[in-house]
C-alpha cells in the first residue's frame, strides 16, 4: 500500500513538471496554457492557499483537488505536445534534480490571504465600533 502511494505521488510530481513545460510550449492552446499556468503555479508555489495545519481541509487541495486538476488539464493538452513535455520533464529530473519554485504564485496567495483578512476585518469591525 505504501509503495503504491509513493508511486502515485511520484507520478503526480512528474505531471506537475510536465504541466510546467506545457505552459511554455508554443503549440499548447491559449486557454489550456492559462489553466496550466494557474495549476502549475499553485503546485510549485511554496505557500498553500489552504494551510496544512487546518484539519482535513489543509490536505484536501494536495490529495484531491490538485491531482484532479493536473489530470484534467493534461488531458486538454494535445497528445504530441504532452509526450514532448513529459520527455522534457524526465530529462529535467535526470539533469537537475531540483524543482522549480513559483514565487509569483506564492505572492498572489499571500495577497489573497491579506485581502480576505481585510474583508473579514471590514465585516467584523462595525460590530465592535
Amino acid at each position: 500500500m505504501l509503495g503504491r502511494l509513493r508511486k502515485w505521488a511520484g507520478a503526480v510530481k512528474n505531471d506537475v513538471l510536465t504541466l510546467w513545460f506545457c505552459c511554455r510550449h508554443p503549440r499548447t492552446p491559449l486557454l489550456v496554457k492559462l489553466l496550466a499556468i494557474a495549476i502549475a503555479g499553485y503546485a510549485l508555489s511554496p505557500i498553500d492557499l489552504i494551510p496544512d495545519f487546518i484539519p482535513v481541509l489543509g490536505y484536501l487541495d494536495e490529495l484531491i483537488l490538485l491531482p484532479g486538476a493536473i489530470f484534467l488539464v493534461l488531458k486538454l493538452v494535445p497528445p504530441d505536445v504532452r509526450a514532448e513535455c513529459r520527455e522534457q520533464a524526465r530529462r529535467w529530473r535526470e539533469e537537475r534534480r531540483a524543482w522549480p519554485r513559483n514565487f509569483v504564485a506564492a505572492f498572489i496567495i499571500i495577497l489573497l490571504w491579506i485581502g480576505l483578512g481585510w474583508l473579514g476585518w471590514r465585516l467584523v469591525r462595525p460590530q465592535f465600533g
